[in-house]
C-alpha cells in the first residue's frame, strides 16, 4: 500500500467526550435534557448535520435542526480539543508509515475546519499531505469523490490505496472507490464492520502499520 486514507473520529482520535458535551450543550440551549455519551457516539459518522438531526429526534423541524447545527458548530469549534486525544500508538504508527515513504491523508465527514484544527492541535498535521472534511466536496462518504481526489493528488492507483476507518461508512466508501478497506475494532461503531466486511481488521494502529510495512513493494 502506498496511499493510506484515514477516517478521523473513532479511527485516529477518541473524540467521544467532546462531541457528546457539544451535543448536550446544544440540547440544553434548546431546553432539552442530555443524552448518554454512548448513544451520541452511535450517531457519529455521517457528518454534523446528521449527528444533530439524530440527537434532536425525528420530531425536530428543519428550522430547529438548522438552529441547533449552527450552535453546535460554534460550540464545538471552541471545545474540540478539551478532551480529544489520539488513540494509543497512532502517532508512532503514522511516523513509521511516513518514514517508509507512504502517503497519508485524512478523509472525514466532520467539517474540514475543526478537522484540520484537531489534527494540528494534536501535533500530527505534518504527517498528512491532505485533510479533507465533510464539506470539502459536494458529497460526503460513502460517496467515493474524496478517495478519487486523494488518489489523483497522490498519484497512486486503486490497487495501492487503503481506506482505514471504524465504521461501515468507511468500508462502503472503499468499496465504492474500488480500493481496499481496513477496519479498526476500537472505534465508535465496530458493530457496523460486518456488512460489508473490510479486507483487514485490526485491534490497534500498530497492527495496521506492521501489516502495511510487511507488504511487498
Amino acid at each position: 500500500m502506498d496511499l493510506l486514507i484515514f477516517d478521523l473520529d473513532g479511527t485516529l482520535i477518541d473524540s467521544k467526550r467532546d462531541l457528546a458535551l457539544s451535543v448536550n450543550a446544544t440540547r440544553a440551549h434548546l431546553g432539552m435534557g442530555p443524552l448518554d455519551i454512548g448513544k451520541i457516539s452511535s450517531y457519529v459518522g455521517n457528518g454534523a448535520p446528521v449527528l444533530i438531526r439524530r440527537a434532536l429526534g425525528e420530531q425536530a423541524t428543519d428550522a430547529l435542526v438548522e438552529e441547533a447545527l449552527e450552535f453546535f458548530l460554534e460550540y464545538y469549534r471552541e471545545h474540540k480539543l478539551d478532551y480529544t486525544r489520539l488513540y494509543p500508538g497512532v502517532k508512532e504508527s503514522l511516523e513509521r508509515l511516513r518514514a517508509a515513504g507512504k502517503r497519508l491523508a485524512v478523509l472525514t465527514n466532520k467539517p474540514v475546519g475543526p478537522s484540520r484544527g484537531i489534527v494540528d492541535g494534536l501535533g500530527v498535521s505534518g504527517h498528512f499531505f491532505q485533510v479533507y472534511g465533510g464539506n470539502s466536496f459536494v458529497f460526503k462518504k460513502p460517496n467515493p469523490i474524496g478517495v478519487e481526489k486523494l488518489m489523483a493528488e497522490a498519484g497512486v492507483d486503486r490497487s495501492r490505496t487503503l481506506m482505514v476507518g471504524d465504521s461501515g461508512v468507511d468500508v462502503e466508501t472503499a468499496r465504492n472507490a474500488g480500493v481496499r478497506a481496513c477496519g479498526v475494532t476500537y472505534g465508535f461503531a465496530p458493530e457496523t464492520l460486518s456488512n460489508p466486511a473490510p479486507d483487514l481488521l485490526v485491534d490497534c494502529m500498530e497492527e495496521l502499520a506492521d501489516w502495511v510495512l510487511r507488504q511487498p513493494a
